[in-house]
């Protein structure tokens, strides 16, 4: 296996792209996320390729994210670093949102953050058994970016929301419930699978129609109704107030999960959730991102959230503000004002 952290090649009329950055559980920095454009756009207009497959070498997951501890070392300072990954991330989720040739992404493992941009935009998106879901954003002073605030208000009901502040993490029989992936093929038939999207390039959606498995029973089904009812709300504090009013089991476990999260985070997740569900293309979502990253990550909270989760790993974080209260609607409208004229985000040209 080569050394590069992304293997990009052409197989049979398969653009492939296979993440092979495993110490990091596949990682994304901004090389990676360089690489990976290249090839999209060197495919682009190749009548040779007639289909895209995204990967990972190894078995420990298919991407665990960004590179947070750079993100917060840049944010530290100018966050300049942390601005030009987000400008090459963003511009790659949607280069393969508005891609013109079927992509299929395979996330056999874990998958959040930076692995949910670059395969949530795929037109055939494989879980298996192996698979964990979630964007645990809110729980290290982050927000769920890469195209969150477009894909979790567009999922059933609340469900999305109840993800994003939370930082649920969903096994198969959920995520393809819930229309995160779209179909479920064991570990052990992956190699058949790929051979077959191989054979057949340009019909990546019937290969796996046709290698599908009922991944079984979808534990939130259970609480669909609870989530659409509790986590119907525009502001944090009233969500924290229907999951007490409503005292149930699952719904005091809901409320102790979100009292550990950033305040902060939370009620940029929420805004961002909210405005992301009203706009009308993927482009003004990443922009809005764009915004919003690299002003959080110079925050106090992202900070100390990767401090306490990545760093020194004590898990208890001093979010400032402490309590919802004190993060206001002023400080909410500067993190997602404009940026100055020549500094917005814009997709590829």
């Amino acid at each position: 296996m080569s050394d590069s952290e992304v293997l990009t090649r052409v197989e049979s009329g398969v653009g492939r792209i296979t993440l092979n950055r495993p110490k990091a559980l596949h990682a994304l920095n901004r090389g990676m996320c360089e690489a990976m454009t290249a090839a999209l756009l060197a495919w682009r207009g190749d009548a040779a390729v007639q289909s895209v497959l995204i990967d990972h070498s190894g078995e420990r997951g298919f991407c665990a994210g960004g590179d947070i501890r750079m993100i917060a070392e840049s944010g530290a300072g100018d966050a300049s670093g942390a601005k030009a990954f987000f400008l090459s991330e963003y511009r790659l989720n949607h280069l393969l949102f508005e891609y013109p040739k079927p992509v299929t992404a395979i996330v056999d493992g874990i998958v959040m953050g930076g692995g949910v941009g670059i395969s949530e935009p795929a037109d055939v998106r494989v879980a298996t058994e192996r698979t964990t879901y979630a964007m645990p954003e809110t729980g290290i002073g982050l927000f769920p970016d890469v195209g969150g605030g477009w894909f979790l208000p567009r999922l059933p009901g609340q469900t999305g929301v109840w993800l994003a502040l939370t930082g649920a993490r969903l096994k198969a029989a959920d995520t393809v419930a819930l229309g995160i992936h779209t179909h479920f093929v064991p570990s052990d038939r992956l190699e058949s699978l790929k051979a077959a999207l191989l054979a057949h390039a340009a019909e990546p959606r019937t290969v796996a129609d046709a290698m599908a498995s009922d991944p079984g029973p979808a534990p939130t089904t259970a609480h669909r109704e609870a989530i659409d009812r509790l986590f119907a709300f525009d502001t944090v504090e009233e969500i924290f107030a229907a999951l007490e009013t409503d005292g149930s089991d699952w719904a005091l476990t809901q409320l102790a999960i979100l009292k550990s999260k950033s305040p902060q985070s939370m009620k940029v997740t929420l805004r961002q959730l909210r405005l992301g569900a009203t706009l009308a293309t993927f482009a003004e979502n990443m922009a809005m991102e764009y915004r919003l990253g690299g002003r959080v990550v110079r925050s106090h909270d992202f900070q100390e959230g990767v401090r306490a989760v990545i760093v020194d790993k004590d898990n208890t974080p001093a979010w400032s503000p402490a309590a919802l209260a004190g993060v206001t609607d002023a400080a909410l409208d500067a993190l997602f004002a404009p940026l100055p004229a020549g500094e917005e985000w814009t997709p590829l040209p």
